[in-house]
């Protein structure tokens, strides 16, 4: 696809790559560390990638996952897919999130994900 950023991107960005996945730093970052993993094949869903890349793209996403371990110290992730456009998806290129979190980086992480439809996500007071 011309148009599509993880299409055209500059070789060097990418830090780990399998025959059927890349994984290279966000350009918009929310975290120190926070990572892409993007299949080689231009699909909007992983769901529309065969069951065995869409097994190699978490092979990935876990190998990703490691190396911030090691790379930041991190102890925790939010990993996420943001799957179509009423999800929040705006790159039409499916690609799966790995965002390092740290002790403090809000100030009650509690709920996660659950914040993105914020009249449902304190389910516990």
């Amino acid at each position: 696809m011309d148009e599509c950023p993880f299409c055209n991107l500059d070789e060097r960005k990418i830090v780990v790559a399998t025959p059927t996945a890349i994984a290279f730093p966000d350009n918009f970052p929310i975290a120190d560390g926070h990572t892409l993993v993007v299949p080689r094949e231009h699909v909007s869903s992983i769901y529309e990638l065969s069951t065995s890349d869409q097994a190699d793209l978490w092979r990935l996403v876990a190998e990703v996952r490691r190396r911030l371990i090691e790379r930041f110290g991190a102890t925790s992730f939010t990993i996420g897919v943001n799957d179509g456009l009423d999800a929040g998806q705006t790159v039409p290129h499916a690609h799966v999130h790995i965002i390092p979190r740290r002790p403090g980086d809000v100030p009650d992480p509690r709920g996660g994900i659950r914040w993105i439809i914020s009249d449902k996500a304190d389910y516990w007071s």
